[in-house]
């Protein structure tokens, strides 16, 4: 669990610091465009193949598009923990499918391994995706804990030292009593 969290954290940073941040209209625009672009001559060069060889080629055109579109969408949405998921998924459909077009080349009981082998990998990426989600989702409610904590805490601090600095002002009287604990208020934010 530990482990998992560290790995959604540090895939976090990563993402973050490599400028996925907040895209303008023009950047999303631009991304789409690009992608656009590249499926298409993808696709091209899958138009001199022919048999199971295009189709596989189209698979992986196919995919590549699905997982640019889903790091997209991903950068649109801060690489929230939900988006980096939906990354995952689509890098493991986009595996699967050209998978399942290169298990076309077998027959018999190597393409019903080939397949059982590529849905193996399809549930293992998925599952693991999924636990890199809620790791993602832990480590967002531990940092929001932690910051409730220091908040209490530096309540808790501002009390306790007022507490000390008002008794301190036991040891004055009348008008130096007053302004001692008037101080301390205003130092301790009790005010």
């Amino acid at each position: 669990m530990f482990r998992n969290t560290l790995i959604a954290s540090a895939l976090a940073a990563i993402l973050s610091s490599t400028g996925y941040a907040a895209m303008t209209k023009n950047e999303v625009k631009a991304q789409e465009d690009r992608i656009a672009a590249e499926f298409k001559s993808g696709k091209a060069r899958c138009d001199n193949l022919s048999g199971n060889t295009k189709d596989v080629c189209m698979a992986e055109a196919k995919g590549k598009e699905k997982v640019a579109k889903a790091e997209l969408e991903a950068r649109r949405k801060d690489n929230t923990a939900q988006a980096l998921y939906d990354v995952r998924v689509a890098k493991a459909d986009a595996a699967y499918d050209v998978a399942k077009e290169k298990c076309d080349d077998h027959s018999g009981n190597a393409k019903d391994v080939c397949m059982k082998d590529a849905k193996a990998a399809l549930t293992t990426a998925k599952a693991d995706a999924k636990v890199e989600r809620e790791a993602g989702k832990n480590q967002a409610r531990s940092n929001e804990r932690v910051s409730e904590a220091r908040v209490d805490a530096a309540q808790d601090k501002r009390k306790a030292e007022y507490a000390a600095a008002r008794e301190r002002c036991d040891a004055y009287a009348g008008d130096a009593k007053d302004r001692c604990v008037a101080d301390a208020k205003n130092r301790h934010g009790m005010n």
